[in-house]
């Protein structure tokens, strides 16, 4: 008989952060547990904090811009073990934010994020079909048509 799994309810805000010229801000995840992915800024929800409070925090926080965070423009629940090993079930609210360019400022990140999120980028729609790393979400190219 196995183990059934627990997961931990994880409220987070993501952002679908674009620049002028429509490309989205992509950081590079490398854990020393699973191969290398590529997710867009964002994180948990602190406990009283609202998604869309969250998402202005974790847009500073990650990438050094202070912004309102848009409109949310999907929603999702997604199942995934965390950097530092949690089981969770995750309720993703994703909010659009348009920025005409910007120098990405890393120096809040946490040391975990340091240590993980090395790399960045910013992938134009026609990079992420095909590339050749996991990239979060998997409908990245359809979210960002919304």
């Amino acid at each position: 008989m196995t183990a059934e799994i627990v997961r931990v309810p994880r409220p987070a805000a993501r952002i679908l952060l674009t620049d002028g010229d429509g490309r989205v801000l992509m950081f590079r995840f490398s854990p020393d547990d699973r191969p290398p992915f590529w997710c867009t800024p964002g994180g948990a929800v602190d406990p009283g904090e609202s998604y869309e409070a969250a998402a202005r925090r974790e847009l500073l926080e990650e990438t050094g811009i202070a912004a309102e965070p848009g409109p949310e423009v999907a929603r999702r629940v997604v199942e995934f073990l965390t950097l530092e090993g949690v089981p969770v079930i995750a309720e993703e609210r994703y909010f659009r934010v348009r920025v005409a360019g910007a120098e990405i400022d890393t120096s809040r990140h946490t040391p975990l994020e340091q240590r993980v999120m090395q790399e960045w980028r910013w992938f134009a729609p026609h990079e992420i079909a095909g590339f050749p790393e996991p990239l979060f979400p998997e409908d990245l190219t359809e979210m960002l048509s919304l």
